[in-house]
């Protein structure tokens, strides 16, 4: 097979003009290094910093992404997107326009002859209820019929607003002691998981626990990191920076 490409935490939308346009030239390059050798293409959440996606309408911005997102299908390459907590807002507009595979949950797939487990990595600190509850809130049926019976600009606004929040709190977490996220990858690789792969975190790294690996992807606000399978190995790479 060709090679398996993993990335995380983007947040398309975050910084000023200038900082998301040098942003999204080092992202479409990286998604044509993926059409040139990759068989996949794993995004594993938070791709935008806010996205919610109505019946008819979804957020502007973004169309050099998704047309190149479009552009990969096309080309063959099976790309999986896993939401993470700043857009889990999706409706079918991923799957049905651009032919991309959408996961709402933490899924396990084999490739090159490894067992993996992909995660987000929110809310697997058991230590966060606040945010275990708000999520199950939030991801409810219900609340998303009613928030979108709001204006789009105004849901769009709202949902900013809280992915700013969430960012922050996230960022100044401390994670000493008990890795809610380290602990969760270490059960599944003593359990015949040969790889663990999340994000959220923003901070690259790539740890042997046992006979597994465990990967955090860090993000591409800082690092510009992602993560390779290729002949049975991952390895955690960083993108050119220019």
């Amino acid at each position: 097979m060709g090679k398996a490409y993993f990335i995380s935490d983007v947040h398309l939308g975050l910084e000023t003009p200038e900082r998301e346009a040098a942003k999204q030239k080092r992202l479409l390059a990286f998604f044509d290094r993926a059409a040139a050798d990759a068989s996949w293409l794993f995004i594993l959440g938070d791709l935008f910093d806010a996205w919610i996606e109505y019946r008819t309408v979804i957020p502007k911005g973004f169309h050099r992404v998704l047309s190149k997102l479009h552009d990969l299908t096309d080309a063959g390459v099976k790309v999986h997107y896993l939401v993470g907590n700043h857009d889990f807002w999706t409706r079918d507009y991923f799957s049905r326009e651009l032919g991309i595979n959408l996961h709402i949950e933490s899924f396990d797939i084999e490739l090159d002859g490894r067992k993996i487990h992909l995660h987000h990595g929110d809310g697997l600190d058991p230590r966060d209820h606040g945010y275990r509850f708000l999520k199950k809130v939030l991801r409810n049926r219900f609340s998303i019929w009613l928030f979108s019976w709001l204006h789009p600009d105004l849901g769009v606004a709202l949902a900013r607003s809280s992915s700013k929040s969430s960012r922050n709190y996230t960022s100044a977490k401390e994670y000493a002691g008990e890795d809610g996220m380290r602990v969760y990858a270490a059960g599944l690789l003593s359990d015949g998981t040969d790889i663990v792969i999340m994000g959220h975190r923003h901070v690259p790294h790539l740890e042997t626990i046992g006979a597994g690996t465990y990967v955090n992807l860090g993000d591409w606000i800082t690092h510009n990191t992602y993560a390779v399978l290729a002949d049975g190995g991952i390895s955690l790479q960083e993108w050119e920076k220019n």
